[in-house]
């Protein structure tokens, strides 16, 4: 019998080099006042915000900023949301990276629900649903890797509380994701590196998630060639458009996959690690990656020696070695030697430097089992096996 699934997607994606001239055209069919998010420069500084306001101008849509600095959290979300109603906004434009995308998701979301973020926030605020529909909202994203532009829910850190939880709801998927490789070539190459890392990590996970589905499975897969193909001839050269393109639809596929399949452990690390440590999101990615897989394949050897899960790694090993006739022990093995290498050769640091050590591995192990992403792992693993990984990872 086949497993019973739902499938969200984004209802519009504009994807090709040079389909950012069309924002303006498609937020003036959506609002009249748009609530611009951005991390990727701002208002008079010449940059890819100017060329937005003179698409909106042309459109004859009005607008107001706010720039998002690092990872959102929920004070971003208030300040943001206060400049979105004095303005009296009725759209929101988010450009820029995840962090960008996944505020201009929450203020979109708030605007038409009202409340503050930890209102619907799970783990760490109430939980309450979120019952209308954001307010329209597109996502311009300029760097390749959260896919944040596919999902339907918006990360966002509560310092205080040591976390990052989610909003999380189909009402806030993105009326229309427009995906321009061209926006990605003057970003650094260290993000190039921490966000690719992201969005193939998010591939592996959703792939090997144990909400995987016939239709995220093709999605994950076509992405996970294409980022072991093209990630490190971005991180190279910034000019090479084809490995932009690349990077920019296996990001997009990540968000549709994550969307829909959850993602794991690594990610269920991310959550409290992002807000109790200052580590790049991608980075964690990077220095965990390898050893969540090594742990998941010895705790599926021992638990369930036919899990579906244990086949899939070897298809990634496969896949990202271009070998599908690799037997099981060489594929699991190139798939764990791939990532490690890859966050080498580009290199992502590992976290001890940042401040993670044995004694708050403890705790972040503790906090990470609370996590959303771990009931999607394909194995739970137990609390000494999360200390071990992160130790590795250190």
């Amino acid at each position: 019998m086949m497993q019973p699934f739902e499938f969200f997607s984004v209802p519009q994606i504009v994807f090709g080099r040079g389909s950012f001239q069309r924002v303006g055209e498609i937020i003036a069919a959506r609002g009249r006042v748009a609530m611009i998010v951005s991390n990727a420069g701002e208002p008079g500084d010449g940059r890819l915000v100017d060329r937005l306001i003179e698409n909106l101008t042309r459109a004859g849509v009005a607008w107001r900023f706010w720039k998002q600095s690092g990872e959102p959290q929920v004070a971003h979300i208030e300040q943001a949301l206060a400049v979105a109603r004095q303005g009296e906004c009725d759209c929101v434009i988010g450009i820029g990276g995840g962090s960008a995308i996944d505020a201009a998701k929450a203020v979109a979301a708030l605007i038409a629900n009202g409340g503050s973020p930890l209102d619907y926030m799970e783990v760490i605020g109430k939980g309450e649903k979120i019952r209308k529909p954001a307010a329209p909202w597109i996502a311009v994203p300029t760097t390749a890797g959260t896919g944040a532009e596919a999902t339907r829910n918006a990360v966002i850190g509560c310092p205080e509380k040591r976390f990052k939880a989610s909003l999380r709801s189909p009402y806030l998927i993105a009326h229309v994701a427009i995906v321009d490789a061209e926006l990605s070539a003057d970003v650094p190459r260290e993000v190039v590196a921490c966000s690719g890392m992201d969005a193939l990590c998010q591939l592996i996970e959703s792939y090997t998630s144990n909400q995987a589905n016939v239709f995220s499975d093709p999605l994950a897969i076509q992405g996970i060639q294409l980022a072991s193909r093209s990630l490190l001839r971005a991180w190279q050269d910034p000019s090479d458009l084809e490995a932009r393109d690349d990077m920019a639809l296996a990001a997009l596929l990540s968000g549709i996959t994550l969307t829909n399949a959850g993602l794991g452990a690594v990610h269920g690390f991310a959550a409290p690690m992002g807000a109790y440590l200052p580590i790049p999101h991608g980075t964690i990615c990077a220095a965990l990656l390898p050893h969540v897989i090594a742990a998941n394949v010895d705790s599926l050897c021992v638990v369930d020696p036919d899990h579906i899960a244990l086949m899939k790694y070897a298809t990634v090993g496969r896949l990202v070695s271009d070998a599908m006739d690799l037997p099981f022990s060489v594929a699991v093995e190139n798939a764990i030697h791939f990532v490690a290498d890859l966050a080498e050769q580009m290199g992502i640091p590992r976290l001890g430097p940042f401040g993670l050590t044995h004694e708050n591995a403890l705790e972040i192990a503790a906090l990470a089992r609370k996590a959303s992403s771990m009931r999607y792992n394909p194995v739970v693993l137990d609390e000494q096996v999360l200390v071990q990984i992160l130790e590795k990872a250190m």
